[in-house]
Order: structure tokens, then C-alpha cells, then sequence
């Protein structure tokens, strides 16, 4: 009941927003340049439906941020990832942490959603006229990245990046751009495995980035790079930053993933992403 009633907030926004970014010329950036922090100091707060929320401290009515749905591994909660959250956070984007510690339904992760856009709404909130509901992603590592191709096949959720996702969800039924990300020393999912999803979600935009030396934790200066391509990403597809579409899309010979060969071990675009930018 609840995940329908999210859709249909959403439903009004939807027909006049959409979720790919006007065409504009860009000039290419490294893939250092989302590793720094953004612009924007950040504040953490539990609350909501047991979630853990990261948002700019600059929050203000009449200014929408984006809303990022995130779903931990298993066994690990938003702490775990604390570093990541605070980063996404700096970079414009409101995110909703589901405090739990299985989050391979994609449910705890869309109820987060649904409580900012309500929050949206209601006055007295600090969330009041600062968030835009029409741009929502979802990204989780581990059984989370599950738990996001679940949550990516809900309307509301525009765009998403399943990190070592674990078996969870159908890829044929993401609804927008998917980003899949591997670690190349990773065994507990491997990057075959990965990939293969990726090739199964033919029906959408969807960049395979498979991180060199990485292993499921992110080690060997994993983490850096990590919070760098997810920041950029999400900052394309739900905050109009053409400068992060250039990591991804365009010549192979200009693309930054495609050509950062010393932290990405491997870069695939399907024929829909060839198409973007």
C-alpha cells in the first residue's frame, strides 16, 4: 500500500520532469574531480521510517535536492558506509539510508523515499519545498545493490547503481540508467557475475565499471574511487551536471572511465548509453 501510494505522489511530478538531462556541450573532467568533497557541509540525522538521513546543511525551502534511496550489505548498516553517505551529501543530494541490515527487498529503501516526499509537503518540516520528487535514485553494495534493482523497478526511482549487487531483482525491469559497479578482486560477487547483469538490462541506459584491484571492501584505494563515480553519476542523471556526464558518455577516446585505466580495470556502455550525450 504504501510503495503504490509513493507512485502515485510521484505520478503528477513525472509527466512534467523527466529524468535524462538536456543536451549541452560540457568540457571533460578527470575522475578525481568527484572524489573531493562538493560544496555543500553535511548533516546526519535518524529518523523517518528507522532510516539515517545525509543532507546538505544549506537545506532551505525553495531549492529541490535530489533524493538518493541507499541500501547496506548485509550485516551493515549506514555507518558502515558513513564516509560514502557524507560525500553524496556534499554533492547536492539528499540521502535516505534505511537503517536496516537486509535490505535485499528494496522496501525499507523505497519507504525512505516516501517519507521525504511527504516530509516535502508538510510545513513544519525541515524537508519542506527541498526536495524534488521527480528525481529519485537508488544506489546499495552488496545485498543493497539487490535491494536497488528492486527499488529501480518501482516508477519512482529514476536512475540507479547497484554496487556488487547481490541476486536480488530482476534487471529486466530497472525502468531507468543503471550503473553496475565490480570490484576486480572481488569473490564474493564476482565481477562475471556483475557483469552478466549488466548485459541483461539491455532495455536501459547501462555502464559496466569494474574497479582495478578492488575487492568486495574496497581495498587498495577502492572507497575513493568509488564515492567519486557515484557522486558524478547521480549528479548527471538527477542534478543536469553535464561536466559528470563526461566520465561516462561521449567518444570512447574523451570518456574519463574509459580512459582512467590505472583505477578502472575494465569499462562497458551498452548501445542505449553509446546513444547519451
Amino acid at each position: 500500500m504504501r510503495k503504490r501510494s509513493l507512485s502515485v505522489l510521484v505520478t503528477a511530478f513525472a509527466l512534467i520532469a523527466s529524468a535524462a538531462p538536456a543536451s549541452a556541450a560540457a568540457a571533460s573532467v578527470d575522475t578525481d574531480f568527484y572524489s573531493v568533497p562538493g560544496p555543500h557541509t553535511t548533516v546526519k540525522l535518524r529518523g523517518g521510517p528507522d532510516h539515517t538521513f545525509y543532507y546538505p546543511a544549506d537545506l532551505a525551502a525553495g531549492t529541490r535536492y535530489p533524493i538518493l534511496l541507499w541500501g547496506n550489505g548485509t550485516g551493515a548498516t549506514p555507518d558502515s558506509y558513513d564516509t560514502l553517505l557524507r560525500h553524496l551529501a556534499s554533492w547536492g543530494i539528499v540521502v535516505a539510508a534505511a537503517n536496516t541490515t537486509q535490505s535485499g527487498s528494496g522496501s525499507e529503501m523505497l519507504a525512505g523515499g516516501q517519507f521525504l516526499i511527504e516530509e516535502n509537503t508538510r510545513p513544519a518540516s525541515r524537508f519542506h519545498d527541498a526536495i524534488d520528487p521527480a528525481k529519485v535514485g537508488a544506489s546499495g553494495h552488496s545485498q543493497g545493490g539487490g535491494g536497488t534493482i528492486r527499488a529501480g523497478a518501482d516508477p519512482v526511482v529514476t536512475v540507479t547503481a547497484p554496487v556488487q549487487p547481490g541476486p536480488g531483482g530482476d534487471v529486466r525491469a530497472l525502468r531507468g540508467p543503471s550503473l553496475f559497479v565490480a570490484g576486480e578482486k572481488d569473490t564474493t560477487v564476482p565481477p562475471l557475475y556483475v557483469r552478466a547483469r549488466y548485459h541483461n538490462a539491455d532495455q536501459v541506459a547501462a555502464v559496466f565499471a569494474e574497479l582495478r584491484n578492488s575487492d568486495h571492501y574496497f581495498s587498495n584505494g577502492g572507497g575513493k574511487h568509488l564515492k567519486g563515480v557515484l557522486a558524478a553519476w547521480f549528479r548527471y542523471w538527477l542534478a543536469d551536471d553535464q561536466r559528470a556526464g563526461t566520465l561516462f558518455f561521449g567518444p570512447r577516446s574523451s570518456c574519463g572511465l574509459c580512459r582512467d585505466k590505472d583505477s578502472w580495470s575494465a569499462v562497458e556502455r551498452n548501445t542505449k548509453a553509446r546513444q547519451v550525450g
